[in-house]
Order: structure tokens, then C-alpha cells, then sequence
């Protein structure tokens, strides 16, 4: 009888760190086996109290599975987030709305596209690949990578998510991380290195009006939105400039930046907290400028790349329509263009883009019908395109690699 009853608590300690690890089948499995052993399980109410949680679930049936915890869709980060998104789709549908004359006026000319010539169809889209292929080069310099097809893969698809969601650029930006830490990419390497390209691109596109100055010298009309380009494109280089070099030359502002990405990422994710996010991107800072330094050419020529061949896709498609405008005028309507495009309401800019670009196309001493037609063909080849190319990526890099992470 003693042995019987000195037992009983061994099963029952047993027992209750079964119940607590939560594991399912084979944990219930242990449960009843000790039961077994123990004897009768009501032998005390302590005992029963603790054996009354372990309760089968079917196989698959896993708690941890991705389902959300009431919780944390209740909390207030949840919450914001939530909001955020319906305001932002509630302004794309207005935004969408606002524009749909200038939306059906440019898209309604694509069946006129057939009767371009074809050579000209074939410079638009060539165009828009080389300037593809910039962006592509620039981040294999940043990313010190080994292969192409991560990057190449991850950026079209984060390109083409960014223009299908409204606000989409974050958005695009975080499926791209995921895909390259899912290639083996350090995740803060990524960080750094997209933010780097990220800050030169975008200050390249702020530096180009700076190449009409010239022709406003000599005496070329510049009227309304063409001279504001001008000058808020010069204004904003300036300011880039100025943030670009004080980041890449300073650790204070740079160390103040990732303590507040790493408060904000902790405070927003129930993940394991980071605390030493403000120092990693120092060090990848300092690796993504001595990468950039000694591969300081090709670094440069595929900024300008990235930049040059796009506009030359505009360029070739205002030639196909018949158009015969002032390269320098044209300049700042791409910019113009490229700047709308930036505002993170409709994906990619849609609608704004669309309305902008033929109204200072029109300023720049283009025809309507021709504008028209030519913003039609230039969106074909440089928004919707990239969609379906996008799409073959993602799935070109499920096949190869596998499902991208959680960065």
C-alpha cells in the first residue's frame, strides 16, 4: 500500500508538466499512460484539478499555426494598424475616383498602340528593362551579393507588390527583405543596403531638373508646373544631399534612427526584442560605403542608368506617337511624373501619375492626343508590365529557394 500511494504523486508531478507543455496527442498520450500507472486518477481533487487541462487535440491541430491570440487583435497596435490601412484604401478609392477621366482618357488610347511602329514599341520596353537592370546592379553592389537571382527576383516582386496595395512601397520593401533572409541575406545587410539605393536613387531623380538649367539659360520657355519641378527637384537634392551625407559620414543621427526603428519594431511585434539594431546598421553602414567606394564607378553609372534609360523610355514613346518635343521641357515632365508617382495614396502613383504627366507633357508644347497616347504607351511599359514579371519572380524564387520568412 505505501508504494502504491508514494506513487501516486510521481504521476501526478509527470502529469502536470505534460499538461503545461501543450504538445497534443502524444502529450495526452503520456497523460493517460501515467493515469495508467497511477491507478485511479481521482485518488485526490489536486490531481484531478491538473489533469482536467489535458484535453486530445486532432493531428494538425496546432495552436502556434499562425492564428492570431484575441489579444493581440485587440491591441492597440492592432488597432492603428487596421485604421491606417482603411484610410489609406478609402483615400485610393477617392484618389481613383478623382482621376478616373484622366484614367480612362490614357488607357482608352491602348488600342491605337498596334499601329505604332514596331521598332518604336521595341525601343519603349527596352528601355524599361535597362533601367530595370540599373536598380538591379546598384543592389548587387550594396548587397555584396554572390548571385543574381535573389536580387533580381526579390526586387520584382517587391516592385510589383508595392504598386497593387495602396501605401504599397513599405509594403514592397518588406517582401523583398523577406525574400533576400530567406537567400541567406543578414537582415540588417538588407536594411542598410536598400536604404543606401534607396537614397540615391531617389536623389538622383531630385538632381535631374538641375540638367534643364541650361536650357532655361539659353531661353527655353519654362511655365507653371515645369518651373516647379525645376525647383523644388533642386531644393530637394539639396536636402537629400545634405541627410544623405550627414548619414553615411555621422554615427549620431544614424545610431538615433535605429533606436527608434528597434523601439517601434519591439513595441509593434510580439517577436523576440532586438536591442542592438542602432550599432548593427552603423557597421553595415560603414561596409555599404567602403562597397560603394570601391566599386564607386559601377555604382554611379547604374545610378544614372536607373534614371536615364526610363526617361528615354518616355522619350521613345513620345517619338512614336509623332511627337518632336524639347528633350530639356520633356526632362521635367518625367520628373514631374516620377515625383507623383512617389505618393503613397494609389499604387504606384496611379491616376496621379496618369493626369500629371500628359498635363505637363501638354505644357512642354505636346498635342493632347499625343500626350495622351504617349503616357499610355510609357505606363504599359514601365506600371503594368512589371506586374506579371513580378509575379513570375515570386514564383521563379518559391520553386528555387522556398517561401520567403518573417524578416
Amino acid at each position: 500500500m505505501s508504494a502504491t500511494t508514494a506513487s501516486r504523486p510521481r504521476a501526478v508531478s509527470n502529469n502536470s508538466s505534460g499538461a503545461g507543455d501543450g504538445v497534443g496527442v502524444a502529450g495526452g498520450a503520456r497523460r493517460h499512460g501515467s493515469r495508467r500507472e497511477a491507478g485511479d486518477c481521482r485518488a485526490g481533487p489536486v490531481a484531478s484539478s491538473r489533469m482536467e487541462p489535458a484535453t486530445p487535440r486532432p493531428p494538425g491541430d496546432d495552436v502556434d499555426a499562425g492564428i492570431p491570440r484575441v489579444e493581440e487583435l485587440e491591441s492597440p497596435s492592432a488597432l492603428r494598424t487596421t485604421v491606417w490601412r482603411a484610410v489609406l484604401i478609402a483615400l485610393a478609392g477617392l484618389s481613383l475616383y478623382v482621376f478616373a477621366p484622366s484614367l480612362v482618357e490614357v488607357y482608352s488610347s491602348w488600342d491605337t498602340l498596334v499601329h505604332l511602329q514596331p521598332w518604336w514599341l521595341i525601343a519603349i520596353f527596352g528601355f524599361q528593362v535597362a533601367s530595370f537592370a540599373g536598380i538591379w546592379t546598384l543592389q548587387h553592389i550594396a548587397l555584396r551579393a554572390t548571385s543574381w537571382f535573389p536580387v533580381i527576383t526579390s526586387q520584382l516582386a517587391g516592385n510589383a507588390f508595392s504598386r497593387v496595395v495602396p501605401g504599397g512601397a513599405a509594403a514592397g520593401v518588406a517582401l523583398q527583405m523577406r525574400m533576400l533572409t530567406k537567400a541567406g541575406v543578414n537582415t540588417t545587410t538588407a536594411a542598410s543596403s536598400l536604404t543606401a539605393v534607396s537614397l540615391l536613387t531617389t536623389g538622383t531623380v531630385f538632381a535631374l531638373p538641375v540638367l534643364a538649367l541650361p536650357a532655361m539659360i539659353a531661353g527655353t520657355p519654362v511655365r507653371g508646373p515645369l518651373l516647379t519641378a525645376v525647383l523644388l527637384g533642386f531644393v530637394v537634392f539639396v536636402l537629400l544631399a545634405v541627410v544623405g551625407t550627414w548619414l553615411m559620414r555621422s554615427d549620431p543621427p544614424l545610431l538615433a534612427v535605429g533606436r527608434a526603428v528597434q523601439a517601434t519594431r519591439n513595441r509593434l511585434t510580439s517577436r523576440e526584442p532586438i536591442a542592438d539594431l542602432p550599432h548593427r546598421l552603423v557597421e553595415e553602414r560603414n561596409i555599404v560605403r567602403r562597397t560603394l567606394g570601391a566599386r564607386k564607378r559601377d555604382a554611379i553609372l547604374a545610378t544614372i542608368g536607373r534614371s536615364l534609360f526610363d526617361y528615354l523610355s518616355l522619350l521613345a514613346a513620345l517619338a512614336a506617337v509623332g511627337a518632336n518635343p524639347n528633350p530639356s521641357l520633356v526632362l521635367l515632365a518625367f520628373v514631374t511624373a516620377l515625383v507623383l508617382g512617389m505618393i503613397p495614396i494609389t499604387p504606384g502613383g496611379l491616376g496621379f501619375v496618369e493626369a500629371g504627366l500628359t498635363a505637363t507633357l501638354s505644357l512642354a508644347g505636346i498635342g493632347a492626343p499625343e500626350a495622351i497616347l504617349a503616357t499610355g504607351a510609357y505606363r504599359l511599359a514601365s506600371f503594368w508590365l512589371p506586374l506579371p514579371a513580378g509575379l513570375v519572380a515570386w514564383i521563379l524564387f518559391r520553386v528555387r529557394v522556398g517561401r520567403p520568412v518573417d524578416a
